[in-house]
């Protein structure tokens, strides 16, 4: 059964094709609906009309506006060969519905007004007389009922069509939104933990590199101090390790994480602890906050971070053996102000201005990104005097 259901949804004109072949059998049994009817000249009209209607009928879906004009000029036929209603007439309430619901504007409001008058100009046509002129008014209202019923149920169709097309087109337009924003999401976010692992390791393995070489070079000479200088090694790796543990546990979905298992991020507060990090390894850091230090936004505070560890970074890679660095926190109502500067011979041009070339340049870059993202400004280049400048402005809210 769900076969055949199937075959007659794929090859609907073979439906339409049976129906107006029992439409024409009723036509030629029947005959006329009309007890004064007689053979004669509308005889032969009889026959093509009946055919028209019922080919109408069985070609409804494929040509929809041709059958409409098809039916009306059988209809007008009726009217010149004075040929009574017939069975196939009914064909002009399958195909006022047909184009109703599915052809041109044009041809549905043409179906609509034909269909209106169609009942009133057969009233006129074949009037009768025993009924009288309200009799026959009456009539001719009551027949036009069917006209306009085909109609209005073929336009509500049109319409419902219309607004499901309408729902799935928008529900479509939504899922790719939603998939374009889960793209958008998931390249934030391999960006920040880029930024994260950038940070953590460019600076952490700098510290390492700067005390392993201090190390080396005393290690005869002053064992006590190459004993602290390794000492500063394993303790900068352990936190090197626990903030890598931090930023894979953001990619390991699904997985239990016990409280406590990675440590927070960094914030303004351990600014300090950097930059005594800082002077351990060997780099002069002159640190000073001005303003009323108060709570900041998380991404404000690991921005502010992050600025400054890259900052240092910066200086102990390509200041030299004698640069030392100055940091300056400025707490304004709206904001946080950073200014962070060393006197030594500055960073290479390309990588200020051209954001790096083969591969380097990377924590200039992250820089930009991570105070854009909380709307802030950032100025990074040579201070006139010799060595180099980065300072930034981190807004509370962010810029819209």
């Amino acid at each position: 059964m769900q076969r055949l259901y199937d075959f007659l949804r794929r090859h609907p004109t073979w439906v339409d094709a049976f129906w107006a072949f029992v439409l024409l059998g009723m036509s030629v049994l029947g005959g006329p609906i009309h007890s004064d009817y007689t053979v004669g000249v509308t005889d032969t009209a009889f026959v093509p009309i009946t055919l028209a209607l019922c080919l109408s009928v069985a070609l409804r879906r494929r040509m929809p506006e041709r059958m409409l004009v098809l039916a009306a000029l059988a209809g007008l036929a009726q009217l010149i060969f004075d040929v009574p209603m017939i069975p196939a007439d009914f064909a002009m309430l399958v195909v006022i519905y047909t184009v109703a619901a599915d052809g041109a504007r044009w041809a549905s409001r043409f179906a609509l007004a034909g269909g209106l008058c169609a009942a009133p100009l057969a009233q006129m046509r074949w009037n009768d007389a025993q009924t009288g002129m309200l009799g026959n008014a009456v009539l001719a209202i009551i027949l036009t009922v069917p006209f306009a019923l085909a109609w209005v149920l073929g336009d509500s169709l049109r319409t419902r069509r219309a607004y499901f097309a309408q729902l799935e087109e928008r529900a479509a337009r939504l899922e790719k939104e939603r998939e374009a924003q889960a793209k958008v999401a998931v390249a934030a976010e391999r960006a920040r933990i880029a930024r994260e692992l950038h940070d953590v390791v460019a600076h952490n393995v700098s510290v390492m590199v700067v005390q392993a070489d201090g190390a080396a070079y005393v290690l005869d000479a002053a064992p006590d101090q190459a004993k602290k200088a390794l000492e500063t090694i394993s303790s900068t790796g352990r936190q090197a390790l626990a903030e890598m543990r931090r930023l894979l546990g953001v990619l390991r979905t699904g997985e239990h994480q016990e409280v406590g298992e990675y440590v927070p991020q960094p914030d303004v507060e351990q600014i300090d602890d950097l930059v005594e990090q800082c002077r351990t390894a060997g780099l002069p850091v002159d640190f000073k906050i001005e303003g009323t230090p108060r709570p900041l936004p998380s991404g404000v505070e690991l921005t502010a971070y992050r600025i400054v560890q890259e900052a240092l970074t910066n200086t102990r890679k390509h200041g030299g053996p004698n640069a030392g660095a100055s940091v300056r926190l400025v707490y304004f109502d709206d904001g946080l102000g950073l200014l962070v500067e060393d006197d030594g011979k500055g960073a290479p041009h390309e990588l200020y201005e051209e954001g790096g070339v083969d591969g380097q340049g990377h924590g200039l870059i992250g820089m930009r990104e991570r105070v854009g993202m909380v709307g802030g400004t950032l100025d990074a280049g040579p201070r006139p005097g010799g060595g180099f400048r980065i300072s930034a402005l981190l807004p509370l809210k962010p810029a819209h």
